[in-house]
């Protein structure tokens, strides 16, 4: 059998199974396991492993200092390169509940959608990817290239553990290259191939002067405002101009590649749509700057929320006593979370000592290069199963924990998501169309085919 037969007789089994690989799916859907609040993780990761065994996978649950981690493989193509496919089994608090059309664990088919918590972040991507697997195994009873499959169930609490895990595993979890299905396609519905993502650090401040609240205008003048105390400190981390002014901030970035600035000049943009769907006037500061450099190269912060002082109807003349603001910083290669967290501290001590600052989540960013030698293999996966080239973007713009791949088991990491762009993941809604579903196994399978023709 030719090898386009091989991946042929695969794709024919994958379109013969449809309707039952949706039922499976919705089946899985509605189990939760909400990591944020411990429900339902424990049923679920027993169920991971019986699914991966039952398709012919050695499956296990591995305990860590949280959520148990589910690691299966099969590794029978001697000479073949090895694949880890990482996803992650925890989903998100369904929260606020009464904005869903459906209840958010009894998946619902509507307009040719799948709604459920997980349906696209992430059950069903790495769904698509166990049943990938199992699509060769049915149809040939092999696979054409060696797999680990590493499903986590704290991804949605930032992967507290998943470093001192890989640290911990590095026998068993050695690949030559990590694929992860996870996040929207592109905007314009193309499909993707992502060669990193952003890291990230959240901290919060803290600003307390007066022992209780105080009328204004006995105390205004005299009395500090914590409020204007964190608005002054805030405007000297960044200025008007969209300039990031925390000292050292920026020593460690490094600059794009050629085939990076290449690949964004290639990525579709309509600024003008996006503007209008968002009833923006204006891009943030500074202007001029191209879009996909903000969202690929540069690092940001954002201010989260600002809490502090009366809210409510009407007015109260009231002078706060205590103030907190909550921020995050994304950070790009080769930035260090715990490098840039030492640099805002010391940036708060030198402008507002009486502000408290506690430094809460970190994660590191992580880079693959676009000239690696995995890239064309997995370009013609996707031709090979979605009959599109897919667009190369250089690092995505939200954060995975890609880096203990790439910073700690030292191989080479990717991005291909499955879902549709908009899947509303993290809220209300959520949803994966049944279109992506579909094309995902078939993108999972022939990845694994032409990463065994490559030998």
């Amino acid at each position: 059998m030719s090898t386009y037969d091989t991946l042929k007789a695969v794709f024919e089994h994958i379109d013969d199974n449809r309707t039952s690989f949706l039922e499976r799916l919705m089946d899985y859907l509605r189990h939760p396991s909400i990591s944020a609040d411990n429900i339902g993780i424990d049923e679920v990761g027993a169920i991971l492993v019986k699914m991966l065994t039952d398709i012919g996978l050695d499956a296990s649950l591995i305990t860590t200092a949280g959520h148990a981690m589910v690691v299966a493989r099969w590794q029978k193509a001697l000479g073949k390169p090895t694949v880890l496919l990482y996803g992650h089994y925890d989903v998100q608090p369904p929260d606020p509940i009464d904005k869903w059309l459906s209840p958010p664990f009894e998946p619902t088919i509507r307009d040719g959608r799948l709604f459920a918590r997980g349906a696209g972040d992430n059950k069903g991507q790495h769904f698509a990817q166990i049943l990938a697997i199992e699509s060769h195994l049915k149809t040939h009873g092999t696979l054409p290239c060696n797999v680990i499959l590493m499903l986590e169930g704290e991804e949605e609490i930032g992967s507290p553990h998943i470093a001192d895990f890989v640290r911990a595993n590095k026998d068993i979890l050695r690949a030559d290259l990590v694929v992860t299905a996870d996040g929207p396609r592109h905007a314009s519905g193309a499909p993707v191939i992502k060669f990193g993502s952003r890291g990230e650090v959240c901290f919060e401040l803290r600003c307390t002067h007066a022992n209780r609240d105080l009328h204004s205008g006995g105390f205004g003048g005299v009395v500090p405002n914590p409020i204007w105390t964190l608005v002054h400190l805030l405007g000297t981390m960044k200025n008007s101009a969209g300039e990031i002014t925390i000292d050292g901030f920026h020593d460690d970035i490094e600059p794009p590649s050629i085939e990076d600035l290449v690949a964004v000049e290639r990525l579709p943009l309509d600024i003008e749509s996006l503007m209008l769907g968002l009833d923006l006037s204006r891009l943030d500061a500074p202007e001029g700057r191209p879009f996909y450099e903000r969202l690929c190269f540069r690092p940001t912060l954002t201010i989260n929320g600002f809490h502090g002082g009366y809210g409510g109807a009407g007015a109260n003349s009231v002078l706060p006593s205590e103030a907190l603001v909550k921020c995050d910083i994304r950070l790009v290669q080769a930035q260090d979370p715990q490098d840039i967290l030492r640099k805002v501290a010391a940036h708060v001590e030198k402008h507002a000592p009486d502000v408290e600052f506690a430094a809460l989540t970190s994660m590191y960013p992580s880079k693959t290069p676009i000239a690696s030698a995995f890239t064309a293999p997995l370009r013609r996966a996707f031709i090979a199963a979605q009959g599109e080239e897919p667009l190369l973007v250089p690092a995505g713009f939200g954060s995975l924990p890609s880096y203990v791949f790439t910073k700690i088991l030292d191989i080479p990491a990717f991005e291909t998501p499955y879902a549709n762009y908009d899947e509303a993941n993290h809220a209300p809604n959520e949803n994966l169309t049944l279109s992506c579903f579909y094309s995902g196994i078939r993108t999972g399978a022939a990845l694994l085919h032409e990463l065994g023709q490559d030998g």
